[in-house]
């Protein structure tokens, strides 16, 4: 196991995969764990992602790009009125998932500087945007 540079403990998740499967793998989740016609996750732990955690105790931890958000079983989670929720990752990766606009976004980036706080004021807004776009001009 790896440590930090005083010791503690250090246990990290990670994704390898195509964009287009990074989309996919979205897509079977904002379905509610379906895919082909058939259930690959639970929908109770799909449920649970989209439930998120504890607003108030996240609103302490400094993620001052994100109010209102909360962090849930590796998953970021708006509570907006779109339901959104995120996977997100270091240097501009992210999954963005819309349900209220049938939406996903996968993202692949390159981004200089590893934290989300140096992308969020400006990709969150734009997500936002194409989310809104589609609903305003279904079909």
């Amino acid at each position: 196991m790896r440590e930090s540079s005083i010791g503690t403990p250090l246990a990290s998740g990670g994704l390898n995969t195509r964009l287009r499967d990074l989309a996919r793998f979205g897509e079977m989740i904002r379905q509610g764990g379906v895919c082909g016609g058939q259930q690959i996750m639970p929908a109770a732990a799909i449920a649970e992602i989209r439930r998120g955690g504890n607003t108030q105790a996240f609103a302490g931890a400094g993620y001052h790009t994100l109010p209102g958000w909360s962090y849930h079983n590796q998953w970021w989670v708006s509570h907006d009125d779109h339901g959104t929720f995120m996977g997100r990752g270091i240097h501009g990766q992210a999954l963005y998932i819309d349900p209220k606009a049938e939406m996903v976004l996968a993202r692949f980036a390159s981004h200089p500087l590893a934290a989300n706080i140096n992308l969020d004021p400006t990709s969150l807004p734009a997500y936002r945007a194409v989310a809104d776009h589609l609903i305003a001009h279904p079909g």
